[in-house]
């Protein structure tokens, strides 16, 4: 590798904070920070685990950027995927800063900001490839790259401690279906001035060779269209996909269909890339789904979302037949556009079964390339770039422990390669770079219009629940004499069938009889012993019997 030269006139070190990301995909926030200044990029969501019960997304807890809202200079946006703006409009609620991203990223910003009531309080600017803007003591350049939607940027990070580069989500696709090709030329001279650090997108560090292009996929829709002429066609893939849409669109448009877009987001999507210019949709091609019963199987087509097996998205509300306006029939073709995120192949094949069982055709396999870098790609972005530092990101461990070793085959010295986690404070200058410390990181869950008032003791107890049930005992107590004058009565739910389980149900209510006679006749009036003294022989008294631990709620009302 060629060595790199770096310049610190004050001996001061620029500070690279990940907030969130480095453990899982999703919830991209890193913030950096030189003196001052502090400027960060991305503020993304991930999606509830399986565990996480009820909740609806995960967001990150900026706490530390809260901490130090005097130095935050703006959030600078990568591109428009979920898990790089999804948290926005939550955080800018608690951090009114600037947000300054590309034009398609901005005007899905927007619409997020319009749902939240903070489109006149955000500050914001669209930045233009090449265009740099001064926050603080840094200079952020945006860098023209390919990914699976349009108009994602890489970043040059200008400090007076050094330039990082960050690539955000990316590939190298010389033949894109809209707009120019990566910009390879100005990385390679951003390399030749030299570059501190590069903290490049790993999510395909593990796969050989190169990624296909977008375009690719074009000649695989033609022969879709051509080999299906009687039979109607339904394609879902992600809502952000916008030149997926466009190659869609474009081979209904060559074998004459019209062509129906289904699902909210993919809506809001097309209208915000059609109004930008970004989609191409031939004139009187799109039709609404009301219109769909105007015309016949074969000249229809329909873009839907739920290729993830997501249980609210259109695909899988018509698989369950409780879609309202559109019913699957054995004359349906329906084609999955994309991969199973990790931990979604369940739910996809759960929703490809209920479409096979209506007698439809799916066709899954073949008819998807991926918006991320593959190993080759990865390569020449660090060959282009030249970082004395690595700093990989955007992936689990094991990806960015593939990029890792990448990187040493290229020459990098191990010592100089960071294997940093959410929370750790990385310090770099011209002659060395080390982990100083952590700040507060975790998640914040929201659930509904909760933000982070579900936390892990809620959490815990539905998942309680959800495994073993609940027993409820209801019991009264006279309020002068503390004598038992009611119940007790038991109540499950989701513990037993109770007119299954009389025995069970009369053996524990004896046994609180006795338990509340012994309590109360040694003169107990402390409703927290009462209580306590309930919970504790009904839940041995159950596990004996059943190896169950149901949640037990005691209940004490004053007559």
């Amino acid at each position: 590798m060629k060595k790199t030269k770096q310049v610190n006139n004050d001996g001061s070190r620029l500070k690279v904070i990940p907030l969130g990301g480095l453990e899982q995909i999703g919830l991209n926030i890193t913030a950096f920070e030189y003196e001052d200044s502090i400027v960060v990029v991305d503020c993304g969501l991930s999606f509830p685990d399986d565990d996480m019960l009820g909740i609806d997304m995960v967001i990150p807890d900026i706490t530390y950027l809260k901490d130090n809202a005097d130095k935050v200079k703006g959030f600078v946006i990568t591109h428009g995927h979920e898990d790089h703006i999804g948290a926005l409009p939550y955080v800018l609620k608690q951090l009114n800063v600037p947000v300054y991203a590309t034009r398609l990223t901005m005007g899905i910003i927007e619409n997020k900001l319009k749902e939240h009531n903070l489109l006149n309080h955000t500050k914001r600017k669209v930045i233009k490839f090449g265009q740099s803007i001064n926050l603080g003591q840094f200079r952020i350049e945006f860098i023209k790259t390919n990914h699976s939607i349009v108009d994602a940027a890489a970043l040059a990070i200008y400090s007076p401690a050094g330039t990082v580069v960050h690539t955000g989500d990316f590939k190298v696709d010389y033949t894109p279906v809209f707009g120019d090709a990566i910009d390879l030329q100005r990385f390679a001279e951003i390399g030749k001035k030299g570059v501190l650090a590069l903290m490049c997108d790993s999510t395909n560090a593990e796969r050989h060779g190169f990624t296909p292009s977008e375009r690719t996929l074009s000649r695989i829709f033609d022969t879709i269209f051509h080999e299906h002429p009687n039979q109607r066609i339904l394609i879902a893939t992600f809502a952000s996909n916008v030149d997926r849409v466009q190659q869609i669109i474009n081979s209904a448009y060559k074998y004459n269909r019209k062509v129906v877009v289904e699902g909210r987001s993919m809506v809001n999507i097309i209208d915000t890339a059609m109004n930008l210019g970004c989609l191409n949709i031939p004139e009187n091609t799109l039709i609404t789904v009301d219109q769909l019963k105007n015309y016949p199987d074969e000249r229809t087509a329909i873009i839907t979302t739920g290729s993830q097996g997501e249980s609210m998205a259109a695909l899988s509300r018509m698989a369950g037949s409780a879609h309202r306006k559109i019913s699957i029939t054995p004359n349906d073709v329906i084609i999955f556009s994309s991969h199973p995120i990790p931990g979604n192949e369940k739910a996809v094949t759960k929703v490809i079964n209920e479409l096979s069982m209506k007698g439809a055709e799916v066709i899954f396999q073949d008819v998807h390339v991926s918006g991320h870098a593959c190993q080759e790609e990865i390569k020449l972005i660090y060959t282009l770039v030249h970082p004395k530092y690595a700093i990989p990101v955007h992936g689990e461990f094991k990806h960015r422990k593939a990029q890792a070793g990448l990187a040493a085959d290229l020459g990098i010295p191990k010592e100089n390669i960071f294997m940093i986690n959410s929370g750790d404070v990385l310090e770099l200058g011209g002659e060395n770079a080390q982990v100083t410390g952590k700040v507060p990181v975790g998640t914040i869950l929201v659930d509904g219009l909760g933000v982070g008032d579900v936390g892990n003791v809620v959490l815990r107890d539905r998942q309680h629940l959800a495994e073993d049930g609940i027993m409820i005992v209801v019991l009264g107590l006279d309020s002068g004499s503390g004598q038992l004058v009611s119940g007790p009565d038991l109540v499950s739910r989701g513990f037993v069938y109770v007119k299954e389980s009389d025995a069970l149900m009369d053996e524990a209510r004896i046994l609180m009889t006795d338990v509340l006679d012994n309590c109360i006749g040694r003169g107990c009036s402390d409703w927290g012993k009462i209580k306590s003294a309930v919970k504790d022989s009904l839940g041995d008294f159950i596990w004996k019997k059943t190896k169950r631990r149901p949640m037990i709620l005691p209940i004490i009302m004053e007559v």
